[in-house]
């Protein structure tokens, strides 16, 4: 039995940006009640999500009060206190992590006798409910910055004051102060409910997988696996990158965490092959935010994902594949460009074997993903699947020099406490938010003026999200901004998505006799319109007459189940996709900045680099809302992605000037053209000529930059 030294791994959520420093906790007495409670924190999770039946309230509580207390130990009050000697601060500290431990037992403890009462607090409940509260508050802010509590108390000061004190629109009626305390901490829809059940089960359990894969030194061999792809091809350290990165991301769910942990070794090559130094920092910043929208951890987007949509975790995770890898080409695009217009040529440094890769770690990495991947299309849930493919580590790393005893089990329990801290006390708090917007029906409001100002345009409505995504991301991570622009604008991006296919269906005279009635009762006078096919823009004029109120009855009558799941997921999908630019958009980028001190390049200029680079994120979702990508049929998928991968390779060409040989301005508008052709839902035929004519551009640069020399030499 080989027990490896254990590797130092970043924590494992996006949402290290505007958190103090951690407290040095590597030795003394509190660094082993901390790895310790760590060690038996993770084995009860193991616990909670496979063998124990006890309530969601319980299990959520247990799970914020134990994070609350590591979280009190390794990340300080204030940023200054963090490597200072044991004192004071450290004592309130640990109060402060009892406390709430104390908030976790009463929650449990009064609960019934509450109910027994008629719901009528006493001194007991007031305390421990502000208390509660209070401290979530808190530990959001120790671990997110400021931005999550003043949200979460501006949110819940409406419930019960200021709501009340405004008119218009956002104006509310007020709830008392006890019921908003009732609902924030004793009810399953507020610190206690879907998010923080989410955070308990699938999210831990995936970074708990994560953890055991670094600590069996499957790290390495997706650095060694990228670079015997593709260090001998052109450009081939910046697609290193790119792989390493995607394969990073099937296992972590943090864009800083994989930019870290990859980018140590690859912004060196790149800079030593040549490519300029900010550039290469953009591309792994760029693509280390690829790993949020990888299956099959995809973040905690994907479990948020399922519990809002009530779509299976599985099917989210498989209709995610092909856009995941067309997101990742992209980026491969600008590196083999830019390497062409540099002319890099592949490093002479001998790239590992592929035999031996998989017999130093190759086991360790692909069994337990394929045993995670077997079990969840078996029937398993994500829970389960997640602590069998826990196991599988183990047996696997039996298989290879690094084999995993007790103590590198343990190490691997530890560091996936550690690595949960900050996600557990992000989700917990972001509750607090679910349940204004649940209490209020704040979210409705917000969704009908986002439908009016949008005026019934898709487009315009995915401008306004990504603008507002954009405006969150400043200050909230980007699974946080997810919750909160998905609870608040998914609604009415759904319906807009839906609308689109029942205007087809009404302009092709196809609608349903029993959706026929509706209109029978809107507007009895347009009835015979219906019988025909008409203009789109006659289609929507009769829509239009339509009252709202009808709008979800009308889409069930006339539209299939399947698609509206499919328009369903591809609302949630969109604003998924959109939130992961704070991670590459100035002026907060998180992941460009933790490339940047790699690279050691000005962070704002390397946040504009990766954001040029990382154009994706803004391109695939419009796929999304046009065309039925996300519909789960592989050959219309494969279609989709096809015509769409040429397409943009077209516009990134177009846009340097560039491809493999220098492009004639007057060939740039050409392939734009094109580019846009290829993506665009005009049909099979208009996108077959956009991908010729984009082929034989190509190819006549090619031809061209082959004259060349020949010229010259004559």
């Amino acid at each position: 039995m080989t027990d490896k030294p254990a590797e130092r791994a970043p924590d494992s959520d996006e949402v290290i940006g505007g958190s103090a420093p951690l407290r040095d906790t590597t030795s003394g007495p509190l660094g082993i009640v901390i790895f310790w409670f760590g060690v038996a924190f993770s084995v009860a999770h193991i616990y909670f999500n496979t063998l124990a039946t006890l309530p969601e309230l319980w299990t959520s509580a247990i799970h914020w009060g134990g994070f609350a207390f590591l979280c009190a130990l390794t990340v300080p009050m204030a940023a200054g206190l963090q490597r200072r000697a044991p004192g004071p601060a450290l004592v309130i500290d640990l109060c402060i992590g009892v406390a709430a431990m104390a908030c976790a037992v009463y929650v449990i403890l009064a609960f019934d006798p509450l109910y027994d009462r008629g719901v009528r607090f006493i001194a007991s409940d007031w305390v421990f409910s502000i208390l509660a509260v209070a401290l979530a508050l808190e530990f959001a802010r120790r671990t997110a910055g400021w931005f999550i509590p003043l949200l979460s108390l501006v949110g819940v000061t409406y419930v019960f004051w200021w709501g009340q004190l405004i008119g218009g629109t956002f104006h509310f009626p007020g709830l008392s102060l006890e019921t908003t305390l009732f609902r924030s901490y004793f009810e399953v829809s507020g610190m206690f409910g879907s998010i923080a059940r989410i955070s308990s089960t699938f999210v831990f359990m995936f970074i708990l997988f994560g953890a055991f894969l670094v600590r069996s030194g499957a790290g390495d061999f997706v650095i060694d696996m990228a670079r015997a792809v593709a260090g001998k091809l052109i450009g081939g350290p910046g697609l290193v990158a790119v792989i390493g990165s995607a394969l990073t991301g099937t296992v972590s769910g943090s864009a800083v965490a994989n930019t870290v942990s990859t980018g140590v070794i690859t912004i060196p090559l790149m800079k030593r092959a040549g490519f300029p130094a900010r550039f290469a920092a953009g591309v792994e910043a760029s693509a280390s935010t690829g790993g949020q929208i990888m299956p099959p951890i995809m973040g905690a987007g994907a479990f948020v994902m399922a519990s809002y949509t009530q779509i299976p975790y599985l099917t989210i995770v498989s209709v995610s594949v092909l856009p995941a890898i067309m997101y990742f080409l992209t980026v491969a695009f600008w590196v083999r460009i830019e390497a062409k217009k540099h002319d890099l040529r592949p490093d002479d440094e001998e790239p590992p074997r592929f035999a031996e890769i998989m017999k130093r770690g190759g086991i360790t990495f692909i069994l337990p993903i394929t045993a995670l991947v077997a079990m969840l299309i078996y029937g398993f849930t994500p829970t389960y699947a997640a602590a069998g493919a826990i196991v599988s580590v183990i047996v696997a790393s039996w298989l290879t020099p690094n084999r995993m005893g007790p103590r590198a089990i343990i190490e691997a329990l530890a560091l996936g406490a550690r690595n949960m801290v900050n996600t557990a006390m992000l989700l917990v708090s972001v509750g607090l938010i679910v349940m204004v917007v649940s209490a209020t029906g704040v979210g409705n409001t917000i969704s009908l003026l986002m439908a009016d100002w949008a005026g019934g345009s898709l487009i315009l409505a995915i401008v306004l999200i990504g603008l507002a995504s954009l405006v969150l991301g400043m200050g909230l991570p980007v699974t946080a901004a997810y919750i909160v622009l998905g609870t608040l604008s998914a609604p009415a991006l759904y319906e807009l998505i839906s609308q689109a296919h029942l205007v087809e269906v009404i302009a092709n005279g196809q609608l349903p006799e029993q959706a026929k009635a509706i209109f029978m009762l809107a507007a009895p006078d347009k009835l015979a319109a219906l019988s025909g096919p008409m203009t789109t823009a006659e289609a929507r004029a009769l829509l239009d007459l339509v009252p709202k109120d009808f709008s979800s009855q009308l889409f069930e009558q006339a539209l299939e189940p399947a698609l509206l799941t499919t328009a369903l997921l591809s609302a949630h999908m969109i604003i998924f996709w959109l939130s992961q630019d704070s991670n590459v958009t100035p002026p907060v980028c998180l992941t460009a900045f933790a490339a940047a001190a790699i690279a050691k390049t000005p962070p704002m200029a390397t946040g504009f680099t990766a954001w040029r680079v990382a154009k994706g994120l803004y391109i695939v979702p419009l796929l999304f809302a046009y065309t039925p990508f996300l519909s789960g049929d592989w050959a219309i998928a494969f279609e989709i992605f096809a015509f769409g991968t040429v397409g943009i390779y077209g516009l990134a060409t177009a846009y340097q000037g560039y491809g493999e040989a220098p492009v004639a301005i007057y060939l740039r508008p050409i392939l734009a053209a094109a580019g846009v052709a290829a993506l665009w839902p005009l049909g099979t035929l208009w996108q077959a000529v956009a991908a010729a004519v984009i082929v034989a551009v190509v190819a006549l640069t090619i031809l061209q930059d082959k004259r060349r020399p020949k010229a010259a030499a004559a």
